[in-house]
């Protein structure tokens, strides 16, 4: 199970933040706010998803940063 971390602005920034995580081991699932059937473009939000174990994880990263 997926559990919401954090709203980021565009798909750069969600990339920037998974690539973060992904060095540290913790996979991220990026997911586009928009409907699904519809394509999002790059400046559309995103909402990043951590598995639902290591959400710990990912807010101890997000504080040491």
């Amino acid at each position: 199970m997926w559990v919401e971390l954090m709203d980021v602005q565009n798909a750069y920034i969600a990339e920037t933040w998974r690539e973060l995580f992904a060095a540290e081991a913790l996979k991220v699932l990026v997911v586009p706010l928009r409907e699904p059937w519809t394509e999002a473009g790059d400046l559309e939000p995103r909402k990043l998803y951590v598995p639902h174990g290591k959400l710990h994880v990912a807010k101890e990263i997000l504080r040491k940063i």
